[in-house]
């Protein structure tokens, strides 16, 4: 059989070409995630294409949220940020087709991709290739998490990288070791690394969500001290919740709330 990249169903991250699928997805069987409880399974970008098509939606003068319908895997959305020193894909969603390159193409393109944590590593190659090589910027602290190396992949270790001017990755922790937010002006794009709450009054950081388990105080600590050099007013997660207002103090309430539950 021709060897071919196989995409995990439940997280969507796709693994190195492989004349069959793996054993095992590690992304899933770690505590932080799960294994579909009918069994491990796996499909292909092209059997994805076929089910699913991309929506890219305006939800900020300078920000396309891009995810496909009906959802898939985590369901999580990509976030393209328009700037004049290029436009940055802030984290990935598997399904990538000739309409979306097409449709991104016309906005500008994108000139590099930033990922928050390794749930959404999805099928970055391809994106990456599909626009010129761009650069991928992942934490080094991640790494293991990778399904796949075979793309501009740029491993960073600081606590902070400027990528471009005024567009900054901080790594926050919590969630996973390597996971990052995005500083731009007054925006912070969060991923789920912070997790925007439906009542738009308060956010959320755990170590898993889907399995509930909650983030010891340290990491609580150095998520604030992380952020505590940067201003914001508005933050973008990964579920089509935004706080278009107020971010940073709906921010420094949510985290105090916590610290108070760990006295």
């Amino acid at each position: 059989m021709e060897n071919q990249p196989f995409l995990c169903s439940t997280c969507g991250v796709e693994y190195a070409p492989a004349p069959t699928p793996p054993q095992h997805c590690k992304i899933c069987e770690d505590e932080r995630q799960y294994v579909n409880p009918k069994g491990q399974s796996w499909t292909t970008l092209t059997q994805v294409n076929k089910s699913y098509k991309n929506i890219i939606e305006k939800v900020a003068p300078e920000i396309y949220a891009i995810y496909s319908t009906p959802s898939f895997a985590i369901g999580q959305r990509a976030h393209l940020l328009i700037t004049p020193q290029g436009n940055i894909l802030w984290d990935c969603i598997a399904n990538l087709d000739e309409t979306t390159i097409d449709l991104i193409g016309k906005i500008g393109g994108i000139d590099a991709i930033a990922i928050s944590h390794p749930h959404y590593y999805s099928t970055v190659e391809k994106w990456s290739k599909a626009f010129g090589n761009v650069p991928v910027y992942i934490h080094k602290k991640d790494k293991e998490w990778l399904g796949r190396t075979d793309f501009n992949l740029v491993l960073w270790d600081e606590e902070q990288k400027l990528i471009r001017e005024d567009i900054t990755l901080i790594n926050c922790g919590g969630h996973f070791d390597g996971a990052t937010v995005l500083h731009y002006k007054d925006i912070l794009l969060v991923g789920d690394v912070i997790q925007i709450c439906p009542d738009l009054k308060s956010v959320s950081v755990m170590y898993s969500y889907p399995n509930y388990i909650p983030l010891a105080q340290k990491d609580v600590l150095y998520i604030q001290k992380s952020l505590k050099d940067f201003d914001y007013n508005r933050m973008y997660g990964a579920f089509g919740h935004y706080l278009r207002k107020d971010a940073q103090q709906i921010m420094q309430f949510s985290m105090e709330r916590y610290l108070k539950i760990y006295k």
